[in-house]
């Protein structure tokens, strides 16, 4: 007779023999990781080698991809002299997250979708946890930050704190303190990290019924989850407004003064911080898409067990990592400045033209007279 969460199971019932088929994933775990594994997993049969394979293959595509990607990110953005800004600086700091998540998890995925279960031991099972979420956690409240500055600029304007090299580096250093705050109270008792699923990755313990774990993975979600997809939301809501006012009003003038346009360079320039602005919302909503259905995993974990299988857990794990995958690709596709770096260092990678839409309007032509008279 097992127990779990309370709960007693009879490993040798009839009951359990049909429910696992030719054994259990637990027949797999190595005697140094038993004591980590719940045991609600050994009602399930290993699973299928190819679903392992497909897995396997999977992972170490996104892993190209976001390797290849995050790389070109921090080369351009890092050596091009006109693209380190401040603000940049944080963009820099999610690429290298971002780049940093998948070096530390994928190879050792791949490793234990080979021998379909976890055969590193508890330290590199601490390890694998400790850098997935930390890396999770930085890139999100980056994401945040970058957020926030879109705010400080379209919304507040020249009323906004101007991002300083200094003030950039000091958020920095404080999203990777609050990281590793979170990342490593599991190792101090409050939680812990254990297998999962077909016990091939590891993570935080969100199936025990002890308010230990539980109260940490509630803290954990509302400062990692919620809290920076709320200053998010907020952030984004008044440089929504902000912009469509701003076009309205555009557009009244225009009308009124019976011309086509009255976009100046300045129009031009807030049009292309509102570019910027498009370029991180994209990011930071393909990031909630991919980590949102691993947190309903958990949740539900964490509420009621039942109906949670090794496939949909791996395979929701799995789906989280393709987050370091998204952000080079939008920024291929979408940010200005990047693209037209990009197309002089690796011209294959740019699809499509990389010039700016030049201003229109009483403004314009002086405007190209006076960037002729400088280029001379």
């Amino acid at each position: 007779m097992e127990r779990y969460y309370g709960m007693s199971m009879d490993i040798s019932s009839p009951r359990f023999e049909a429910q696992s088929g030719n054994g259990s994933v637990l027949d797999r775990v190595t005697p140094d990781m038993i004591h980590l594994v719940n045991q609600y997993w050994s009602r399930y049969p290993p699973l299928e080698s190819k679903m392992s394979q497909i897995l396997g293959v999977f992972t170490v595509a996104i892993t190209l991809m976001s390797i290849c990607g995050n790389f070109m990110v921090l080369y351009i953005f890092g050596g091009t002299k006109s693209l380190r800004t401040p603000a940049n600086l944080l963009v820099i700091n999610l690429a290298f997250s971002d780049f940093c998540m998948m070096i530390s998890q994928s190879p050792i995925m791949v490793i234990n979708f080979y021998y379909e279960t976890w055969i590193l031991g508890p330290l590199w099972c601490d390890i694998y946890a400790v850098c997935g979420s930390m890396f999770g956690c930085i890139s999100i409240w980056s994401m945040c930050m970058i957020a926030l500055d879109r705010y400080n600029v379209i919304v507040k304007g020249v009323s906004g704190r101007p991002m300083t090299i200094k003030l950039a580096v000091l958020k920095i250093f404080a999203i990777w303190c609050f990281a590793t705050f979170w990342t490593i109270t599991p190792l101090f008792g409050w939680s812990r990290y254990v297998p999962e699923g077909n016990l091939t990755a590891c993570t935080i313990d969100y199936m025990s019924r002890s308010w230990n774990p539980r109260t940490y993975l509630i803290f954990y979600s509302c400062f990692v989850y919620y809290t920076p997809l709320l200053l998010i939301c907020y952030a984004y809501w008044y440089i929504i407004a902000a912009v469509s006012a701003h076009e309205r009003a555009m557009r009244e003038q225009a009308k009124k003064m019976n011309v086509r346009s009255l976009r100046s360079s300045e129009d031009c320039e807030k049009s292309a911080e509102a570019k910027l602005a498009k370029v991180a919302l994209t990011t930071i909503s393909l990031w909630f898409m991919a980590w949102t259905p691993y947190l309903i995993i958990t949740y539900h974990g964490l509420f009621k067990i039942d109906g949670l299988t090794p496939l949909t857990t791996i395979w929701g794990a799995t789906f989280a990592k393709t987050s370091a995958v998204y952000n080079p690709l939008v920024y291929a596709i979408s940010h200005p400045k990047y693209r037209i770096v990009l197309k002089e260092k690796c011209p294959m990678c740019v699809v499509g033209s990389t010039d700016e839409p030049k201003p229109e309007g009483p403004n314009s032509e002086v405007q190209t007279v006076s960037e002729a008279e400088s280029k001379a």
